[in-house]
C-alpha cells in the first residue's frame, strides 16, 4: 500500500487524512475500481476500504492525493482479481460484468466518447482478456490519463515496464476485436437509439427477417445466467444462430405462460434504458426484471450483444431503477 517514496515530497509538511479530498475524488475511485472489476458492488466496497486505509493512516508528507488513493484502489483492485481467478475459471458459462444504469460518477469521464466507450458492457468484456497488470496499466494510461511514472508507481514497476505492458494489453484488445474504438465499430448515441427500438419492434413481431436484418454477419452474444438461471452455456456467432437463439427463448416464455393460464403478452414485455451509460434493453417478466441487454452496434448493424440474467448481477441494477421510479 501506498506509504513508500513514490508519493511523498519530503520538505513539505505531514499531511492528516482529508475527508473533503477523499470525497473531491470518490467519483475518480468507483471509475477506476467499476473497470478493473467489473462490479459495482465490489467498486463500492474497494473504496469504502480505500477510505478506512486513508482514514486511519498516519500522517505523513503526500505528493499528490489523487495518485495517492489511486494506488490504494488499484491495488486493491489487483489483489481481488488475482484472489477471484479460481472463481473465474470456475464460473458457468460466459461472465459477463455487473451492469449499472448510471455509469461513470466523475462528470468529466461521463462526457467523454472515449471514456464512456470503456465502461459499456462490450468494452468490460475484452478487458477480461488481459492479466491484471494489463488491465491496470491500460486503463490507467487510456482511459485516466496518468503517465508512464506514475503508473509505475502506483503498479510498483518501471516506467519500461508499464509501457511494455500497456503496449501488450492493446495488442491483445485489437487481437479481440481489430479495429475496436474506430469509426467502422462505433455507431452514434443516436443509431444506438434507433438499434434498441428497431431491435425490440422485430422480437416483439416475432420477425425473424427483420431482426436479422438489424444483426452484423459477425454478431456475438454473450448470456450470462451464472449457473443460477438458464442462459446459453457457450456464446453464440453469427446472424442465424443469435436471431432464432432470441426469438426461441421469447417463444418458450410465452407458451409457458399460455401454459400456465396467463396471457403471453403479460409474460414478456421490453423496455429501453441506459446500461453502462449506453442504450439498452430491460426484459421483463410477468413485471420482473429478467434480464437486461448491453447493444453495441456500427454502420454495419448490432455487432455485440450481452444479456446478463444472473439475479445477483441485477440486484445492483433493480436498486437503482427502483431510486429512479424505473419500473416495467
Amino acid at each position: 500500500m501506498p506509504g513508500d517514496d513514490s508519493f511523498q515530497s519530503s520538505p513539505a509538511g505531514a499531511a492528516r487524512p482529508d475527508t473533503r479530498e477523499f470525497e473531491a475524488h470518490r467519483g475518480l475511485l468507483f471509475s477506476i475500481a467499476y473497470r478493473m472489476l467489473g462490479s459495482a458492488s465490489d467498486a463500492e466496497d474497494v473504496v469504502q476500504d480505500a477510505w478506512l486505509r486513508y482514514s486511519s493512516a498516519p500522517p505523513q508528507p503526500i505528493r499528490s492525493v489523487r495518485a495517492y488513493l489511486s494506488t490504494i484502489v488499484t491495488r486493491l483492485c489487483l489483489d481481488r482479481l488475482k484472489a477471484a481467478r479460481t472463481t473465474r475459471e470456475q464460473y458457468v458459462g460466459p461472465w459477463l460484468p455487473e451492469p449499472t444504469l448510471h455509469g461513470d460518477r466523475e462528470p468529466n469521464l461521463a462526457r467523454a466518447m472515449e471514456q464512456r466507450e470503456s465502461i459499456s458492457l462490450a468494452f468490460l468484456v475484452l478487458l477480461e482478456s488481459l492479466t491484471p497488470e494489463e488491465r491496470a496499466v491500460f486503463l490507467l494510461r487510456e482511459v485516466f490519463d496518468y503517465d508512464y511514472r506514475d503508473i509505475a508507481e502506483i503498479l510498483d514497476l518501471t516506467p519500461v515496464n508499464c509501457r511494455q505492458l500497456f503496449h501488450r494489453a492493446k495488442q491483445r484488445l485489437n487481437e479481440q476485436r481489430p479495429g475496436v474504438g474506430t469509426p467502422k465499430w462505433r455507431a452514434s448515441r443516436a443509431r444506438h437509439d434507433r438499434f434498441v427500438q428497431a431491435f425490440m419492434s422485430a422480437v416483439s413481431k416475432g420477425d425473424l427477417q427483420e431482426l436479422q436484418s438489424l444483426l452484423h454477419k459477425d454478431v456475438v452474444l454473450r448470456t450470462d445466467g451464472g449457473g443460477k438461471v438458464k442462459a446459453a452455456l457457450q456464446p453464440l456467432f453469427g446472424r442465424d444462430a443469435v436471431s432464432r437463439f432470441v426469438l426461441g427463448v421469447k417463444k418458450k416464455v410465452e407458451d409457458a405462460a399460455v401454459a400456465a393460464g396467463r396471457g403471453s403478452d403479460d409474460a414478456y414485455t421490453m423496455s429501453a434504458g441506459l446500461v453502462n451509460g449506453a442504450p439498452a434493453i430491460f426484459v421483463w417478466h410477468s413485471g420482473v426484471l429478467d434480464a437486461a441487454i448491453g447493444l453495441s452496434g456500427s454502420d454495419d448493424g448490432i455487432f455485440e450483444l450481452d444479456l446478463v440474467r444472473n439475479p445477483d448481477k441485477l440486484a445492483w441494477l433493480l436498486r437503482e431503477l427502483s431510486r429512479d421510479g424505473i419500473k416495467s
